[in-house]
């Protein structure tokens, strides 16, 4: 049996080198994200340069490959396989937001036998079964753990390349991707065959000046950054999606919770009640799918029937949301980009494919997008054809990338992990089944008790870039 202190040794000495870790930045291409992006990606090597380091890679993964499915990770592993498969020992993925302690980060994975399978992060469960993961773990769905990736999370490469091997013999399934966190841990747990996520105490979600965060390898800036003063309210025209059957029992909740925060608002339904107001756009309501009522949205933006502005909010009849809040983020984008901001949901991404902003929790794009979209030639196959992912087709078509923001959400705050909700500021949530929606939206959406407006002074909310 071998001695601690030889095993200690041995064991360091396997690992011990910054340059074996290979640092991937989940960053975006829109230019507000590349920014970010850089940033941290320049602080990593910097604070490689002071703790006497040799350089790790710190890769963009948005720059990668002009593949739409990158940001979906799985598609991406025989390329990480194949480049960095014989020569790293570690490939840990980070949002922008995630601020590292390379000496500590270093120290914590040194614990684990790099030649072996692991699959390190922050574990998030699910407290009941939830649509966005399609009810898995239906009977105990908090045995199941996932990632949070705000806290970074690493891959052995051993796992990096097994995993690489099974994508290449086993096509990835082209279907939908909707929570990226917990459908990357089912596929690496593969039904048992492979490793479940190893919990990591310091890979954390704390701001950095918590003093929560003393033990930590990683922090968390937050998420709703202030970049200058909020966009003006009589620069977002919103448009609800209403239909008469809702008119009595959706609206009136959009009335009591978010609508006074909108300066500019409009109901487009299939009958014309004055009493709301509603406006009849000539398309007939449909079951299932929106796209000729969006559609008819997007042309009417344009059209001088409305107010100018530089942003369009399109939102359904159950959707509740902070417009203060947008306000504050849309202050970091620039209108005169192609911008489609909102939850960003992907179909068929192993195969191709395009990604979407998933309609529920608003879907948010700047003039200049709307224009292109219209100027393309982009329409529906059908009135009742999916109008979230229809803009996803056309968008993928002309080559404009859908901005993802995780403060929006395509459902309740009971469909996601409370540790994960508890490092946001939430903008959005959708579907007023089973809860109380006023209060959701008061407990939720609103900053101060009968004070909707955003407080920038309150510590934790600011940040300034």
């Amino acid at each position: 049996v071998m001695d601690l202190a030889t095993c200690c040794e041995s064991y360091f000495s396997s690992f011990s080198d910054l340059q074996e870790v290979v640092f991937i930045i989940q960053s975006q291409k829109n230019s507000v994200h590349v920014e970010r992006a850089q940033k941290r990606q320049a602080e990593l090597l910097q604070q490689a340069q002071k703790i006497d380091q040799r350089l790790p890679s710190v890769l963009l993964l948005h720059s990668l490959s002009d593949n739409e499915g990158d940001w979906s990770i799985l598609p991406l592993l025989p390329y990480l396989s194949a480049t960095f498969g014989k020569n790293s020992s570690w490939i840990l993925f980070l949002e922008e937001q995630t601020n590292v302690k390379l000496d500590r980060l270093l120290h914590i994975l040194r614990k684990f036998d790099a030649e072996k399978e692991w699959f390190l992060g922050k574990p998030l469960h699910d407290d009941e079964s939830t649509i966005i993961h399609h009810y898995a773990f239906a009977d105990n769905p908090s045995v199941f753990k996932y990632p949070d990736f705000g806290a970074s999370w690493a891959l052995s490469l051993p796992l990096i390349n097994r995993l690489a091997e099974k994508v290449k013999d086993e096509p990835l399934k082209s279907d939908f991707t909707i929570d990226l966190k917990h459908e990357i841990a089912l596929y690496i747990w593969d039904n048992g065959n492979g490793p479940s996520l190893t919990a990591v105490p310091e890979l954390c979600t704390y701001p950095e000046k918590d003093p929560r965060s003393q033990h930590c390898a990683t922090t968390l800036d937050t998420y709703l950054p202030v970049c200058g003063m909020p966009v003006k309210n009589e620069d977002i025209f919103v448009a609800v999606k209403t239909c008469k059957k809702f008119h009595t029992e959706r609206v009136p909740v959009v009335k009591r919770t978010w609508e006074r925060q909108a300066a500019l608002l409009e109901y487009y339904s299939d009958h014309a009640d004055p009493s709301i107001p509603t406006i009849d756009l000539g398309v007939p309501n449909t079951e299932r799918g929106h796209c000729g009522k969006t559609f008819a949205i997007l042309k009417r933006f344009l059209s001088a029937d409305v107010p100018r502005t530089n942003w369009l909010l399109i939102v359904d009849d159950d959707t509740l949301i902070s417009l203060p809040r947008l306000r504050a983020l849309l202050s970091c984008y620039r209108p005169d980009e192609p911008v489609t901001l909102g939850e960003r949901y992907g179909y068929g991404l192993g195969q191709g494919g395009y990604s979407y902003i998933t309609g529920g929790g608003g879907m948010l794009f700047s003039r200049e997008a709307v224009s292109r979209l219209l100027a393309s030639g982009c329409k529906c196959y059908s009135n009742d054809a999916p109008d979230d992912m229809v803009l996803g087709m056309c968008l993928n078509a002309l080559g404009l990338p859908v901005t993802h923001s995780p403060l929006f959400h395509q459902a309740r705050p009971e469909d996601y992990a409370k540790e994960y909700l508890a490092h946001q500021v939430p903008i959005s949530f959708h579907k007023h089944w089973n809860i109380d929606p006023v209060a959701i939206f008061h407990k939720w959406l609103v900053d101060d008790a009968g004070d909707t407006n955003l407080d920038f002074s309150q510590e934790g909310i600011k940040e300034e870039l």
